[in-house]
């Protein structure tokens, strides 16, 4: 500028023109050689050089320049990296196992973990058990329990199958967890939280947990169930252990009864075949504990402790101790949750109206037969202490037409039989 004189000279860029040099009008008429005009505006001439144009080159290909430079480096890595496949692959199965190992002994350390003692035995023998996680949150307060499937345990033989009974909240889901999780930290070759454990080696852990759905398959919440415990049923072996935490609840209760009472046989092995697998079994199907007095040897029935203030009360509060211990529990509890979790006292109370008018008997017994047995089912009610209110359910009374119902073989019948048999029953009812 200042050699050519030109003191009106101006460097500018834009998309359409790129960069370029711009003179007054005036002062281009005098413009130096070195100048080549671009573009005549009316106050202005635009030009450029040589220099200029080179330099617009560079910059308006430095971006895909980049790109390529990058390429180039990032394919020689990838080409270096291929021939220390293997070496990168053994130094990282090295870091994540010595990253375990640490956080094994870690917890084990801190946490007071034993070392379990892993038998050929198909056994489950498990002392003052805790929750790996549980046990760190809540530290003291967390309540162990012991645990003993299969094999000896104490001297005494065990059932390989645990049918677990209690309220909600009271710990089964936790306590059924906490035995699967000690099995897989055994087998994986960690300390345990439990005072003592002696773990038969297991071919497989099978789980049956939570209730969930798949809505993009077009399966409901109890297919899905279903669906994992066909799974469980059709690969399971004397040497898996399997956990299910309240199987048939997603449908009515006698098919969800049903589907329970049969699955506990089946894993329980029956009485003529070997022993099933090691399984805890949670479930509010209080019918289910009947099945420890007809096969002893194959199952037993665990309950949660809890204990009720001031005794007696039907509006008493519950105390949930978190303890496990042998036998059956006698109800479930559901109301006296309800109203833990903030349900109104009103339909509180007007549920355990509703609950003393509903039992259900089978001749006289307030739990089914076994099901190899036929029995008729009769549903009962008292009139609820409401004025004016209905019961629910009327009372069954014997009757000669359904009698003579249910003698008829529906199954031989012809059309025209039914017809006559029907006509028979509306004579016979006074119809």
């Amino acid at each position: 500028m200042d050699r050519h004189r030109v003191p009106g000279l101006k460097v500018g860029f834009n998309k359409i023109a790129g960069y370029f040099i711009e003179l007054p009008t005036a002062q281009a008429r005098t413009a130096p050689p070195e100048l080549v005009r671009r573009q005549t505006l009316k106050n202005a001439e635009r030009f450029t050089t040589p220099d200029l144009a080179e330099f617009e080159r560079k910059v308006m290909s430095a971006e895909g320049r980049a790109v390529e430079r990058e390429r180039q480096l990032f394919a020689a890595l990838c080409i270096k990296a291929v021939a220390l496949t293997d070496p990168i692959h053994r130094f990282g199965e090295a870091v994540a196992t010595l990253d375990a190992l640490l956080t094994f002994a870690d917890n084990a350390i801190a946490r007071a973990w034993v070392r379990p003692d892993i038998v050929d035995e198909a056994v489950l023998d498990i002392k003052a058990g805790r929750h790996p996680v549980l046990d760190e949150s809540l530290g003291s307060a967390f309540v162990p329990n012991d645990l003993c499937l299969g094999g000896t345990c104490t001297e005494t033989p065990a059932p390989p199958l645990a049918l677990i009974t209690g309220p909600n909240m009271a710990g089964k889901s936790t306590f059924i967890r906490q035995a699967a999780l000690i099995a897989v930290l055994a087998h994986a070759g960690s300390f345990v939280p439990a005072d003592s454990a002696r773990i038969g080696v297991m071919d497989r852990i099978f789980t049956r947990l939570g209730a969930d759905d798949a809505l993009h398959a077009g399966q409901s919440t109890f297919m899905v169930e279903m669906i994992e415990t066909a799974n469980i049923l059709n690969h399971v072996t004397p040497r898996s252990f399997v956990v299910l935490d309240e199987v048939g609840r997603g449908t009515s209760t006698l098919d969800g009864l049903s589907l329970a009472w049969a699955i506990v046989e089946h894993l329980a092995g029956g009485a003529d075949s070997a022993p099933g697998p090691r399984t805890l079994f949670a479930t509010h199907y209080h019918e289910l504990t009947d099945l420890e007095s007809t096969m002893p040897e194959r199952l037993r029935n665990l309950h949660v402790v809890v204990r009720e203030w001031p005794p007696g009360d039907p509006h008493a509060q519950i105390i949930f101790l978190h303890r496990i211990m042998p036998g059956k529990s006698d109800q479930s509890y559901g109301l006296h949750v309800a109203r833990l979790a903030g349900i109104p006292a009103s339909v509180v109370s007007r549920g355990n109206e509703v609950l003393a008018t509903l039992q259900v008997h089978t001749n006289g017994s307030s739990h089914p037969p076994s099901p190899t047995t036929h029995t008729d089912r009769k549903l009962h009610a008292r009139k609820p202490a409401t004025n004016g209110q209905l019961p629910l359910f009327t009372e069954f009374l014997p009757h000669p037409t359904l009698d003579a119902l249910r003698e008829i073989k529906l199954d031989t019948l012809t059309p025209l039989q039914a017809f006559d048999a029907l006509r028979d029953l509306q004579q016979r009812s006074g119809a």
